[in-house]
């Protein structure tokens, strides 16, 4: 069964993974991939760095999380060898805010790291906001250096990819959060426009839905995995 590579969130951090990953059967490998906390790359570079971590001798599919989507598709569309399936997950391939252009250079100045963790949860996980994920959350954000949030902040602002789902040639699934209050749902139907067959599923779940609904979201992405495997 092909490895998962799971690309995370704007925090790069990669540790909100683990009940997603212990929901997942146990033949199913995954590799988390980490994004620098104190390094502010553009998507480019950031791509660079998922390639280096790509498996080399057994197939894989890429996850793409939210702010990684775009990079997922990226690599994707220049059809590695071993890719067998992409996934995104309340992601992207162009700005997903409704900010007009001439504001984005200002926006992307927004200091993210001093949002309040209330209001951070309240966003990214709805009303699946237990203290502890609050607390998670918190940490997580609290370990990107500011110089980083801001950069992301402005490769999100900036990001246009759509061109390149045509490239790609793997199946692919959409996992949507119906309660996303990050990503509007007009993301995954500019991708359906690119990819008519990529399958778009609805979960009843917040923007963090890997963390939020972990059993859910894992049963999903199994079966896709699965299914995947054995069309090769």
């Amino acid at each position: 069964m092909p490895t998962i590579v799971i690309l995370p969130g704007m925090h790069g951090t990669g540790e909100l993974f683990a009940e997603f990953i212990a929901a997942l059967p146990r033949a199913v490998e995954s590799i988390v991939v980490r994004y620098p906390p104190d390094r502010p790359l553009n998507y480019a570079e950031l791509e660079k760095l998922v390639r280096a971590s790509l498996p080399v001798e057994r197939p894989y599919v890429l996850l793409g999380e939210s702010f990684s989507g775009p990079i997922a598709v990226s690599i994707a569309a220049s059809k590695p060898a071993g890719l067998r399936g992409l996934m995104l997950v309340g992601s992207f391939v162009r700005n997903p805010t409704i900010v007009p252009n001439v504001l984005c250079p200002l926006i992307s100045r927004f200091p993210v790291w001093r949002v309040p963790a209330w209001l951070s949860a309240a966003f990214l996980l709805g009303r699946s906001a237990t203290p502890a994920l609050r607390s998670r959350l918190a940490a997580a954000i609290a370990k990107v250096s500011p110089l980083v949030w801001r950069a992301r902040l402005h490769a999100v602002l900036a990001v246009d990819v759509a061109a390149q789902l045509r490239n790609i040639d793997v199946p692919v699934l959409y996992l949507r959060a119906i309660n996303d209050r990050v990503v509007a749902r007009r993301s995954s139907r500019l991708i359906n426009k690119f990819l008519p067959n990529a399958r778009v599923i609805a979960l009843e779940a917040p923007h963090f839905m890997l963390l939020a609904r972990p059993v859910e979201s894992a049963a999903r992405v199994e079966a896709f995995v699965r299914d995947v495997s054995f069309s090769f």
